[in-house]
């Protein structure tokens, strides 16, 4: 048999948080967020638009238009985070994210870092800096665990 690595869990998640990022309408960042319990996967969820309507593929990003710097003014965008959408996914299938980990491309928000405290996440892992640091505070008062990793390969290994 080849010798073929096999990635550790955080690896492993963190490589599916990157071919979902893929799923991004947002034309700043691709951003995912992937819940997971006990090695299995509760819910996704990506930046983009509300369901159903135009996105900023289509649109065009009006945070650019106006020049607000990354980590400003959220209110001003079209888009829902990845963090906001993977607990509203979980919630129209009726899934609690209590003691979830959370798989992420980038760090949270303090928006979203407030939700992902108050669905009682025990764990966030993640290789992408967002801009806005507040959420730490936040985290670790909560008793959030709080995992930094480096980006994993973007390389798919397997056996033919």
């Amino acid at each position: 048999m080849k010798g073929l690595i096999r990635p550790d869990i955080d690896e492993y998640f963190l490589k599916i948080a990157s071919v979902a990022a893929e799923r991004s309408t947002c034309r700043r960042h691709n951003v995912v967020a992937v819940a997971v319990r006990d090695k299995h996967i509760l819910a996704t969820g990506y930046n983009g638009a509300p369901s159903g309507l135009k996105d900023c593929l289509e649109l065009g990003c009006l945070r650019d238009e106006l020049n607000i710097p990354s980590g400003e003014r959220h209110e001003i965008c079209r888009g829902i985070h990845a963090e906001q959408n993977v607990i509203i996914q979980a919630s129209l299938h009726g899934i609690s994210l209590e003691g979830s980990t959370i798989y992420a491309t980038h760090t949270p928000c303090t928006l979203c870092a407030k939700m992902l405290v108050n669905a009682k996440i025990k764990r966030y892992v993640s290789f992408g800096k967002y801009n806005d640091s507040t959420f730490r505070d936040l985290f670790r008062e909560a008793g959030i665990e709080l995992d930094i990793k480096e980006r994993p390969s973007a390389q798919i290994n397997y056996l033919d």
